[in-house]
């Protein structure tokens, strides 16, 4: 009897694995042992229970779908969780946004509040969730263990490599409830939603107060206010805030670059976006 109990517990699983107790696997950044292994992508848990639903992902099993906006999931846990943000269980009073459970709605209060707790010791850069920082730890040690099959690119995060597989398949499957948008990563259609779909504006200028709809607007804007130049010149001393400025300098000071010419004036421009302003006052000319 216990023979065949030993072989049964000795059966690889196709999708996940049990590390035995010599192989627990300390979390850096919590100090909780993490026995539970995913064969697939080598990511560790806590519990049983949650190395089974992390699995179902690697499945491609999409038969549970939300009848609101025609989602698929894996499973019908996940399918339960999703249901909460239809039923803004989960809201942030701040900005409106539902999330599918109270730690993920406890992690995206730190946008509005800023605490960013895990901090790499490395740079000292901080990060509102650890698993974000583990992420950014890899850019220290250049570990890119998922490459793509089709190009050859090296992701150090699975999820990234996932959403890149998207390039050469052309799946967008993030579909806007409001309109015909489509997207192939679901930042980008939360992006969308707060642009086009919303006036809400939780991203606050802590120099002016101004206020914007998506994070990265913001953090271009504050650089007006600190005089942060990123990018720099590789043939003078010259420092930019913003990155056209850059090309603009290189084009105009160095001849490095391509100018962008008007088929109507033959006026050149640094950018296509400049030449597509300088187009439309033609447009608007001949409309008169």
């Amino acid at each position: 009897m216990n023979l065949a109990k030993n072989t049964e517990k000795s059966r690889p699983s196709r999708m996940t694995a049990e590390a035995d107790s010599n192989d627990t696997t300390i979390h850096p950044h919590d100090g909780k042992p993490r026995p539970y292994l995913c064969t697939v992508c080598d990511k560790r848990f806590t519990q049983r229970g949650n190395l089974k639903r992390h699995s179902e992902r690697h499945t491609a099993n999409t038969e549970h779908m939300c009848n609101q906006c025609q989602k698929h999931f894996s499973s019908q846990f996940t399918l339960r969780q999703h249901m909460n943000i239809h039923a803004s269980k989960y809201q942030c009073s701040e900005c409106g946004r539902c999330f599918v459970g109270s730690n993920q709605l406890a992690v995206h209060r730190r946008s509005h509040s800023g605490e960013k707790p895990f901090q790499c010791t490395v740079c000292s850069q901080r990060f509102t969730q650890s698993d974000s920082l583990v992420k950014h730890s890899r850019i220290h040690g250049g570990e890119k263990p998922y490459k793509c099959h089709v190009c050859d690119k090296a992701f150090s995060v699975s999820g990234n490599l996932n959403t890149h597989m998207r390039v050469h398949t052309g799946e967008k499957p993030c579909k806007c409830s409001l309109c015909d948008k489509s997207f192939s990563d679901s930042s980008h259609l939360q992006a969308h939603k707060r642009c086009v779909h919303s006036n809400c504006r939780p991203y606050e200028c802590p120099y002016c107060g101004m206020l914007f709809k998506i994070h990265c607007q913001l953090k271009q804007h504050v650089r007006i206010h600190t005089d942060t130049r990123l990018y720099s010149c590789r043939h003078c001393s010259d420092c930019f805030t913003w990155h056209n400025q850059l090309e603009r300098h290189l084009l105009k000071s160095h001849n490095e670059g391509t100018w962008f010419m008007c088929d109507i004036c033959q006026k050149k421009f640094c950018s296509k976006q400049d030449l597509k302003i300088h187009v439309q006052r033609h447009e608007a000319v001949c409309l008169q």
